[in-house]
């Protein structure tokens, strides 16, 4: 999942970069400000923050661990690096934890706290 998810940032299709967020209104994305909802409250969130392919850059992940808290819930932690043109706002980096649940769906994220 965190490899799909690096590889769709990086081809700047936002669209499937969110279909790993549970589309749910109880999905929460904590960062400056807090995001409640479906992935299309997701979608717009990441939007607005990364408005061309240039401020999406390029992402890695790293330091990535996985602790099982229930057969169908993970909790996920790590670091999260862009690297972007000074035009795209430059590099930056953070941390992130996951919560992620186990769905008819698939694996998806149900919290997510990034900074």
């Amino acid at each position: 999942m965190m490899q799909n998810s690096q590889a769709t940032w990086n081809r700047g299709d936002l669209v499937a970069f969110v279909a790993d967020y549970d589309d749910s209104p109880e999905t929460t994305f904590v960062g400056k400000d807090v995001t409640h909802g479906c992935t299309a409250a997701v979608l717009a969130r990441y939007r607005a923050h990364y408005p061309s392919r240039e401020a999406m850059g390029t992402l890695t992940y790293s330091e990535l661990e996985v602790r099982v808290l229930a057969p169908d819930l993970v909790l996920a932690n790590g670091k999260w690096e862009l690297k972007r043109t000074a035009g795209g706002g430059g590099d930056a980096s953070g941390r992130f934890t996951l919560v992620i649940r186990k769905t008819s769906k698939g694996w998806k994220i149900i919290h997510d706290h990034s900074s």
